[in-house]
This record gives structure tokens, sequence and C-alpha cells, in this order.
């Protein structure tokens, strides 16, 4: 208990600080950062740039962040399956199409509440798709899992390229863009229904949560405890589907940080569901955030692909998890 309140601070406050050089660094040096902030509704480039680009893309970060921990742990808490997470389970390719269909039909924009909804039911879909698909004997083989998952995914990838690549329209650079993940297309407005849908995704999550403890012990003990893994389980892609829809259809797919999160915050705080879905949130916002900031400050006032940075911390725990099979996970 005493180690998990000392890495929620140390986490509060890193996050903090990393807010504050977030906002301070950037393409465009900005002269009187703090007077820009104090004042809102100055006509100044300075206080521009901070209240209409930095900071709605700060907000996004740490909102889209906690998105992907928390559906992260809940991958892996309806699976039981350390491996899996959003992008190996086919759930933010699922929702990446769906966004794609509908912005080329014209019967939605990136970042719409629209969009997000139709995200949520791509989102859905997809992980359906792969869990029936993986599903032996009315049990869920772990290998069948990951190997269908990364097939699926790969193969809905591959036609979201193709669509955003064969279009003509003028805003396929954009498209585009947003498909490989990127908060650069983010602004103020869609900060609230995004948060809504976060919100309301990360509270359905904490109501599952003890029963995914009880599920973590295998579907025939939790039956004999009086639960019904089934519904625990839709209950649990339902609440991913949404935080997925929510964040996939605002910035795009950005892979590994559901997986590395949740582990990170297991291996602090333990395997307990309700601390893990709120630490895995703090997680995924503070690495969420710390990537961004690289990718737009690097090579400014070039952007690089903030997926490369969240790639570096979940792609080793990836393949320790593979190597080493006597995991944290098994133990707990």
């Amino acid at each position: 208990m005493r180690s998990r309140s000392a890495f929620l601070t140390i986490n509060l406050v890193f996050l903090l600080a990393m807010v504050a050089v977030s906002l301070s660094v950037g393409a465009t040096q900005i002269d009187g950062l703090l007077s820009a902030l104090l004042h809102t509704g100055a006509n100044t480039s300075a206080a521009e740039i901070l209240w209409q680009i930095r900071i709605p893309r700060i907000v996004t970060a740490l909102i889209v962040g906690a998105a992907l921990g928390v559906a992260g742990a809940l991958a892996q808490g309806a699976t039981n399956n350390p491996l899996a997470e959003p992008a190996i389970l086919g759930t933010s390719a699922g929702a990446a199409l769906a966004v794609v269909i509908g912005v080329l039909a014209n019967v939605v924009v990136i970042g719409s509440v629209g969009a997000m909804a139709i995200a949520a039911i791509g989102a859905l879909l997809a992980t359906l798709l792969t869990l029936r698909f993986a599903t032996l004997e009315r049990s869920v083989s772990p290998l069948n899992l990951v190997i269908i998952g990364l097939s699926l995914s790969a193969t809905i990838s591959a036609v979201v390229g193709l669509l955003t690549t064969a279009i003509s329209r003028s805003d396929a650079r954009s498209i585009s863009f947003w498909s490989f993940g990127s908060l650069a297309l983010t602004n103020s407005s869609d900060l609230i229904p995004l948060l809504i849908f976060t919100l309301f995704g990360i509270a359905i999550a904490l109501w599952v949560a003890p029963n995914l403890d009880l599920l973590s012990l295998g579907d025939t003990t939790a039956r004999h405890l009086g639960i019904d893994p089934r519904r625990v389980r839709r209950i649990s892609l339902i609440a991913l589907a949404i935080l997925i829809g929510a964040a996939v259809s605002t910035v795009g797919t950005i892979s590994f940080l559901g997986l590395a999160a949740p582990h990170i915050a297991r291996l602090i705080g333990g395997p307990k569901h309700r601390p893990l879905i709120l630490q895995s949130a703090l997680l995924g916002a503070t690495i969420l955030l710390v990537a961004d900031t690289l990718a737009r400050t690097i090579a400014a006032p070039n952007e690089l692909n903030v997926g490369l940075f969240t790639a570096l911390i979940g792609a080793p725990i990836l393949a320790i998890l593979v190597r080493n099979r006597q995991s944290s996970w098994s133990q707990s």
C-alpha cells in the first residue's frame, strides 16, 4: 500500500512537471509564458499558440492516454491474457476502419461525436470477431487470440491504408496523417465529447473491476463464485470499445501504450483491477504526454509520429513477456 501511494505521488508530480515542460516547448518560442497563461482572452500570438494549439493538445494527450491505459487493462482482464492489447485484439484497427468509412461517406468528421460512436461500434465488432475465431471448445486460446488478433489487425489496417492512399479528396492528407496516429489535428472542440466518452468508459471499467478480479481465477472458478464470465466479458468489451472509439476517432491508432501502462501499473500496484484501472489511466496519460512532447519537439518544426515513442516503451515490454513466460501476471 505504501509503495502504491508513493508511486501515485511520484507519477502525479512527474505528470505536472511534464505539463509545464510541454507548455513551454515547441516549434515556436513563447516569451511571457506565464502572462499568456493568465490572460486567456489576450489577442496576442503567444496566447493564441497556448490556448488554441498547445493546451488543447496537452489535454487531448492526457485524456487519450488515460483511455488507452484503461483499455489495455480491460483487454487483459477480459481475456485473462497478459499479451492482450487493443491493437493486438484488432480493436483499434476496427475503430479506425469505421471512422475512415464514415469520413469517406461524408457521414462524420474526425473527432466528432458521430465519429466516436461509429468507431466504438467498429471496435466492438472487430474485437468480437477476434474472440470468436480464437475460441476453441468454449474457451479462448491465449496463443490463438494473439495470432488471430494480429492477423485481423494487420488485414484491417491494410484496408485502411488502401482507402486513405487511394482517395483524391482535398482532406486525404489529413486523413492519412490521422490514421498513423497524431495529435496534430486536435482542437478545443474535440475535448468535451472526448472527455465524456472517456469518463463513461472508465466508469463502466471501475464498475466491472471486482468481477474482473474473479474472472482472473478462471471461468470455472468464477462461475462457482456466482458470476457469469460471458456477461463480465461483454460489459468489459463494451467499455473497451467506447474508450478506443473515443481515442482512435480523435487521434488515430497509437499502439503499445495499452500494453505498457497496465503492466507497469500491475508490477507496482498489484493485480487488483480497481486500483489497476486508475493507475493505468494515470500512467497512460503520462506516457502519451511525454511521447507527444518528444514527437513535436525533437525534429521541430517537423513532427515525428507519436506512435514511434510509445512503441519504444511498449515493444520491449511485449518482447520481454514473450521471452519470459513466468511473468508477474502468472504469479499474481
